[in-house]
């Protein structure tokens, strides 16, 4: 899912951080078309979610504590998120999960202008999308905005493997770390310094397993993002013994990222709706009642 800030990175790296918008979307024109590239735009304008009753939120599966299914019922902060969005409108909130595609452009392809290749459903807002000057550069079929939160990388760790406080990154030279896969953690540890902690970075499938590999005492430490790792480190009988905190992190500044909202750039008054009172629960604390919900650390967006 994190794919999305791997590529952030490697624009910033580039030195595309500051450049204009026809130079952050060079190079991804087989994946974000130009609007004048298709006239296949797919939707519901307002009245018609108004006559219908219902807003379709586009949200990632298994991805707790953001958006999951427990049995039949969904849940997460996403989630919670969305109920309020489509109470306010006065409509019902149905949600379409799903599976993360190779990177965000694609899941804006899918999920918001054009549709998946089997059922071409698309979706009227998809939660979870970060907000960044690069990819609404690029991606002309998408409006990105009503940012709710800021991201954040964290380190969850053993106290007593660590008494004086959080690792930072040179420690793994000589402790184990746990990552997920393709995620900018892996890449920024993977890459430190020429490689020379590959050997005690340990790789696992997604933040659940290298937390498990935590308690198991597989590894010391795991990077991963905040809000996961808080999640699950309170949700285990071992918590008391393991921290989550973000020390700095040697050569490395895009450790923190927007999220918010992705809407059809021909759909601005389900946007700008939706954007609005996602600016007042920032506003009004609704939105922290949310994350405390879910025993997340809440860091609210710059307004």
């Amino acid at each position: 899912m994190y794919r999305f800030c791997l590529s952030i990175w490697l624009v910033a790296a580039s030195g595309l951080a500051f450049a204009n918008c026809e130079d952050l979307a060079k190079g991804f024109g087989d994946v974000v078309p130009k609007r004048a590239d298709t006239i296949n735009i797919v939707g519901q304008d307002f009245d018609t979610i108004l006559e219908r009753g219902y807003l379709t939120f586009a949200v990632y599966e298994d991805f707790a504590p953001y958006s999951w299914k427990s049995g039949t019922e969904a849940k997460g902060i996403d989630i919670d998120i969305a109920k309020v969005i489509a109470e306010e409108i006065g409509v019902a909130a149905r949600f379409n999960f799903f599976a993360s595609d190779e990177n965000v452009d694609a899941d804006f392809r899918n999920q918001v202008w054009r549709g998946g290749l089997i059922n071409g459903a698309v979706s009227n807002i998809m939660m979870h999308a970060p907000y960044n000057k690069d990819l609404q550069c690029r991606n002309e079929f998408v409006v990105l905005g009503g940012q709710y939160f800021n991201e954040t990388l964290a380190t969850a760790y053993w106290k007593d493997a660590f008494p004086d406080g959080a690792p930072t990154t040179p420690y793994y030279r000589f402790h184990k770390v746990g990552v997920e896969n393709d995620t900018v953690s892996d890449f920024y540890l993977g890459n430190f310094n020429g490689g020379m902690l590959r050997k005690n970075v340990i790789h696992y499938d997604d933040h659940k397993q290298a937390f498990d590999g935590l308690l198991k005492r597989e590894v010391d430490a795991v990077m991963g993002v905040k809000g996961k790792l808080e999640y699950l480190d309170k949700t285990d009988d071992q918590a008391e013994k393991v921290a989550v905190d973000t020390p700095p992190l040697v050569n490395f500044a895009l450790n923190e990222w927007t999220i918010g909202i992705a809407v059809n750039f021909r759909y601005r008054e389900v946007f700008y709706t939706a954007d609005g009172i996602i600016e007042e629960m920032v506003k009004d604390g609704r939105m922290q009642t949310i994350f405390e919900k879910y025993d997340v650390s809440y860091a609210q967006p710059d307004y």
